[in-house]
């Protein structure tokens, strides 16, 4: 099997390339990454250090946009199947900037890599989504999401996630294309960027500084460790049924507050090392993943519920004997967070002008605000 991993230089991508390489050995693996604020090749610097590995591996600057550089790279690779993790999933930065890199790759980028699947004939295409495309429960719901439960997303990223998704969907339904989609609860483990829940929590203690929570904290999230959701997508690329759409989960329910507490504990840090902050506007209460349906294909992850502080245990553990890694990707977290932030920062320094000189608002008011909007786009 030659696989062409989109997006392999990111969390899960370089997980899922490290996870491949080691159980497959005869797989071989072509990364393909445009190398965005979060695409890290130190992700990979053991695999390019190992001669087994490295002699099975190789990289390729490129976006998945981009279709003829696509086809180029799957015609002189003899590509056979093909994953994506290439996406923008930055929450924030959809709902204040305005969202159209978000389409483009989350949307347009997976239209690309549809019409190339149909080109070359792909034997297996695996979309790699989220369940945020399905919406929110509420927290008092005992309900779970399942493959049919209706997609209604609420965030600009999930919806062009979503977009993605339902061109797999249209396109096995029109022209029988070999795709399966996947959406995967939240994922932790080691190689994550800091702009999620867990790293970013953990990055903030080593500096002295306090968890930061949106809102109250009561928001839950289901929480999976990254190589049982790469086991998953190793399934999938051998068992998984071309048009059908599969949730991984492990059951593994927390609140985010819950979740910080259980870092501090583990981390040896004071009770009191939380900040409550702003929420986001539309933030989701509660997602919750029944995978039945890939665990009827005989998948079984390794940290269940019961294993989960196990799994934080590892992941914390390997954040603080990766120290190098740590401190070159928070130097580059650093610039991307202001990058990220920028168009929250000027819409919250406009409003507050529009608030203190509000009697002298006018049109040209309205006319710079939308000039910074497009400024930071």
């Amino acid at each position: 099997m030659k696989i062409l991993v989109c997006g392999g230089a990111g969390f899960i991508g370089s997980n899922f390339i490290h996870y491949i390489l080691e159980k497959q050995p005869h797989y071989e693996v072509v990364n393909y990454d445009k190398l965005t604020y979060a695409g890290n090749l130190d992700n990979l610097k053991d695999i390019e250090d190992n001669l087994p590995f490295s002699s099975r591996y190789t990289f390729v600057k490129g976006d998945i946009c981009d279709y003829q550089r696509l086809c180029q790279v799957i015609k002189e690779y003899h590509i056979t199947h093909l994953i994506n993790f290439a996406a923008e999933t930055h929450v924030d930065r959809s709902i204040h900037g305005d969202c159209s890199d978000f389409v483009m790759t989350n949307t347009f980028g997976v239209l690309m890599l549809l019409n190339a699947v149909r080109k070359f004939g792909i034997e297996k295409f695996v979309n790699v989504s989220t369940d945020e495309v399905y919406g929110s429960l509420t927290l008092a719901d005992q309900n779970k999401f399942i493959e049919s439960t209706s997609i209604e997303p609420n965030m600009p990223y999930a919806a062009a996630k979503a977009g993605g998704d339902l061109l797999c969907r249209a396109y096995y339904a029109t022209h029988k294309l070999p795709v399966v989609v996947t959406h995967c609860s939240n994922n932790y483990g080691p190689y994550q960027y800091p702009e999620k829940l867990i790293p970013i929590s953990i990055f903030r203690l080593l500096k002295g500084k306090p968890v930061s929570l949106h809102g109250s904290g009561v928001n839950v999230r289901d929480w999976i460790y990254v190589r049982d959701h790469c086991s998953a997508l190793d399934l999938l690329l051998q068992k998984g049924q071309p048009g059908q759409v599969y949730n991984v989960g492990v059951d593994n329910e927390w609140s985010n507050l819950e979740i910080a507490k259980l870092i501090l504990d583990l981390m040896n840090k004071p009770a009191d090392m939380i900040e409550l902050v702003e929420d986001r506007p539309g933030n989701d209460l509660r997602y919750a993943i029944d995978s039945s349906k890939i665990c009827s294909l005989g998948w079984r992850p390794v940290f269940t519920r019961e294993k989960f502080e196990m799994g934080m245990s590892e992941t914390i553990n390997w954040y603080l004997t990766n120290q190098a890694w740590v401190r070159n990707l928070w130097n580059k977290h650093e610039e991307a967070f202001r990058i990220n932030h920028l168009p929250t920062w000027q819409k919250k320094k406009v409003e507050h002008e529009k608030e203190v000189f509000k009697e002298f608002t006018t049109d040209v008011n309205d006319d710079r605000y939308a000039r910074i909007q497009t400024s930071t786009t």
